[in-house]
């Protein structure tokens, strides 16, 4: 029996989070369409094209010494040759402690993404991640205190 195109886009939605979880660049790269490209990082600036895209996960798997994705709310959607997926990213990360120790503090963040793929010869592909912070109702009151 044959997969769906849903089930193929699940699986590399699966296997770009399992990459970032293991730190696997070459994994992670090998996911992305070599051509033109983009990814937004929950607070940074919209990165455009392989190099600059890239890079940033260069960056981040090198500051980032433990993270773990659990995805819910995930809704696969396909059209022709696109298929989008939205997904709610609930992060367990950690960086080096300050004295050197083992790990720091574990941090949890919520975050919204949407992730567009493009069927290839190879499969499909990234073409876009897009991912948003989750505004927490303690942030909420901060902002409402501060207005």
């Amino acid at each position: 029996m044959s997969r769906t195109d849903i089930e193929a886009v699940e699986e590399v939605n699966t296997a770009f989070y399992e990459a970032m979880e293991r730190g696997d660049f070459d994994s992670l790269s090998a996911l992305w369409l070599e051509d033109e490209i983009s990814c937004v990082h929950p607070g940074w600036p919209v990165l455009s094209g392989r190099g600059e895209v890239l890079r940033s996960y260069a960056l981040i798997m090198s500051h980032t010494d433990y993270i773990q994705f659990f995805l819910t709310d995930t809704k696969v959607a396909v059209i022709g040759d696109t298929a989008l997926v939205t997904c709610t990213e609930n992060i367990l990360s950690g960086g080096p402690a300050e004295d050197g120790g083992e790990l720091g503090p574990l941090v949890g963040q919520l975050v919204v993404a949407t992730n567009v793929f493009r069927r290839t010869s190879e499969g499909w592909r990234l073409w876009s991640h897009h991912g948003s912070p989750v505004l927490t109702e303690s942030d909420d009151d901060e902002e409402e205190d501060a207005s």
